[in-house]
């Protein structure tokens, strides 16, 4: 797949959380297979909690790709993350190129 480094896969995690260390190595090894940037988002920062709540997220693990959130407060498998990943990026492709033409 072409590089997206434009395109950035974020992390939301709280250190609370039990199962985030498990979505942020799903996630991580998402965006590296995608060719995309990765991010982890401590939402126990006062930064961290501004953003998630930007996008509407109060529970973690949640991970958004750019400004589209994937799954908020619940653990995805790293195939499924793949497949929500790839739709949305295939989705941009086709607008980017409707928007060339």
């Amino acid at each position: 797949m072409e590089e997206f480094k434009a395109l950035e896969l974020k992390v939301f995690t709280m250190p609370s959380c039990s199962v985030c260390p498990a979505a942020k190595n799903i996630a991580f090894e998402v965006a590296q297979k995608c060719g995309l940037a990765y991010r982890e988002v401590n939402m126990n920062t006062k930064e961290g909690l501004e953003e998630g709540l930007a996008y509407q997220i109060m529970s973690a693990p949640s991970i958004a790709l750019n400004d589209e959130v994937i799954v908020r407060g619940h653990l995805i498998s790293k195939e499924r993350l793949e497949e929500e990943v790839r739709k949305r990026i295939e989705k941009w492709m086709v607008r980017a190129s409707v928007g060339k033409g």
